[in-house]
């Protein structure tokens, strides 16, 4: 997913409000009421159904393996009818479905099609690749409007797949929301993600550091390390070949489920509801 961001020693920092122009990217979109336990009708791709979930094709990692040795615009346009057929189509029943289970225990989060990065790198970074060499989904926050919202992430490459979820690069009052809550409630923080059953699926919390404890904060706190952290995440790696299987949105889900209790607390942090009826 698949980045990171003051308080006095021996004190709970205060929460500082993010200023009104960050809280106005953060403010959760209209929608109907979706009440925990109870999921919305599978959605549709466009103005189009799409077809059940049936595990993604051979021709799905088989794509990219191809791209990656042919990145550029004449194969891809040769090769444009196979990338509907192939990614783009199985991704949208994918997302579709995992619209239900989300909805069980993450109904905040929105599975649909907008959930499926674009292919298309931007050009000011990958001069030399105009193509992604993988595929990716964020079932990000209803209230988020980029990939730096909190969110649930399935990774495609074909040498690895992997899912899990975080904040990855929040804005700065979101990253100092996160670290301040972290701060004051260690505990917490510590009894989810070094919980044996957190460990063993997804091993520790990842995400890029600074060298240095960020400013205002102890050196000294027993979560300096997370402290330190710019993104928060937990991923769970497959192997690839598990996603031609129609169960792949079950081990999804259940990995998700697993993951909520790091995702709530992330979300809470910055001042978001995890449920609806929260």
């Amino acid at each position: 997913m698949p980045a990171k961001p003051a308080h006095k020693p021996s004190k709970k920092p205060a929460r500082t409000p993010a200023k009104k122009s960050e809280q106005k990217k953060l403010q959760p979109a209209a929608a109907a009421p979706r009440k925990p336990g109870k999921p919305a009708a599978p959605r549709k791709a466009g103005n189009v159904a799409a077809p059940p979930f049936a595990g993604f094709p051979k021709d799905f990692l088989a794509f990219f393996r191809e791209l990656a040795k042919n990145n550029e615009r004449t194969w891809f346009a040769a090769n444009k009818q196979r990338y509907l057929d192939s990614i783009q189509a199985p991704l949208r029943s994918f997302v579709i479905a995992m619209d239900v289970p989300l909805g069980r225990f993450a109904d905040c989060f929105v599975a649909d099609t907008r959930s499926i990065f674009r292919i298309y790198n931007d050009m000011r970074f990958h001069e030399a690749k105009p193509y992604k060499e993988h595929a990716a989904c964020q079932f990000r926050h209803e209230a988020g409007k980029d990939a730096h919202a909190p969110g649930f992430y399935v990774h495609f490459e074909p040498k690895e797949v992997f899912f899990g979820g975080g904040i990855w690069r929040p804005p700065g009052p979101q990253l100092r929301q996160v670290r301040e809550a972290i701060a004051a409630d260690p505990e917490r923080w510590n009894s989810i993600t070094r919980a044996p059953a957190f460990r063993r699926r997804f091993g520790a919390v990842e995400g890029d550091s600074l060298k240095r404890p960020p400013q205002g904060f102890d050196p000294d706190h027993p979560a300096i390390e997370d402290l330190k952290r710019t993104s928060f995440f937990a991923v769970q790696t497959v192997k690839p070949d598990v996603i031609q299987s129609k169960d792949f949105v079950r081990e999804v889900a259940k990995s998700f489920e697993a993951l909520a209790p790091f995702m709530e607390f992330l979300t809470e942090a910055v001042e978001l509801p995890f449920h609806r009826g929260d």
